[in-house]
């Protein structure tokens, strides 16, 4: 953490300790604007959530358990959340901010991406979960728009939403239809591996550009995944080494997937990245 950040964190907030700027994007429960905080002069995403939402839909418990989980992450690949803070009507979440915005908008600008970008954002994302599972936390809901970039190109893991941190199997099915794993799909017992497949649904979608189970209903793409109906397209420039590592993470049995510290070692990460790339994007 940098001093400036030091300096900004306090547990008395208000919204007068921020001088507010452009709006970055709205949700079904509230908005995000960049701000500044008036002292230390950080810039930050600004989260604003609205009590009436999060009472009409009964979020309270998994925004508590949002915010408890963010803030106690420390990792250079996930967004902090630096606190948070209410008034009647709103809840106030000061986050990082990170300055590329969404990589979903990149993805969809650019189509696809290279495999040597892709294996970067891979072996980033990578060791992200890895330190979020020595920690217990499950995500639960990695897709392109939960990362963000921040203004060197590196990626950030945003939206604990859905994550829990628990080393016990869960239930509950959550997350995004396209990239829920087989055990979800099934409604049986699910652990951090759930992560893992979905390293396997996002490498695919970096490099051909849409999710690999994606079909014309949900109950088509819910039997697709079952199935593990995978195919790979005729694109020449998908190498074998990234297809080996896609078809190693999307496996129907969770033990058998990769595990965090293989797809690290394997040969497609390796060619593709090296330590100080890989911790810069």
């Amino acid at each position: 953490m940098t001093s400036e950040e030091r300096r900004s964190e306090k547990r008395d907030w208000s919204l007068k300790d921020f001088e507010i700027g452009k709006p970055l994007g709205r949700g079904k429960f509230g908005r995000v604007y960049v701000a500044r905080e008036v002292k230390s002069k950080l810039v930050v995403a600004l989260k604003v959530l609205y009590k009436e939402q999060i009472e009409k839909y009964q979020l309270h418990n998994q925004l508590r358990r949002e915010m408890e989980i963010q803030s106690q992450l420390r990792h250079p690949n996930v967004l902090r959340l630096y606190g948070w803070f209410h008034d009647e009507e709103r809840i106030f979440l000061i986050l990082e901010y990170a300055h590329g915005g969404e990589l979903y908008k990149k993805l969809r600008k650019t189509g696809c991406l290279s495999e040597r970008q892709a294996a970067m954002y891979i072996a980033s994302l990578t060791e992200a979960l890895a330190y979020c599972h020595e920690k217990n936390v499950i995500h639960r809901d990695i897709k392109p728009e939960n990362l963000l970039l921040d203004h060197a190109g590196r990626l950030k893991i945003a939206d604990f939403g859905w994550s829990v941190q628990s080393a016990a199997k869960r239930r509950t099915m959550c997350g995004t239809l396209d990239y829920l794993a087989p055990e979800m799909v099934e409604n049986r017992a699910h652990d951090y591996t759930v992560d893992n497949w979905t390293l396997g649904v996002l490498c695919y979608e970096f490099l051909y550009g849409y999710p690999p189970f994606e079909a014309s209903s949900q109950d088509n793409t819910f039997r697709r995944i079952k199935k593990i109906d995978l195919t790979f397209p005729e694109a020449p420039s998908v190498s074998a080494e990234a297809k080996d590592l896609i078809s190693g993470l999307l496996v129907k049995d969770s033990l058998k997937r990769l595990s965090l510290q293989k797809i690290l070692k394997h040969p497609w990460i390796l060619k593709n990245t090296t330590p100080s790339e890989a911790d810069k994007n």
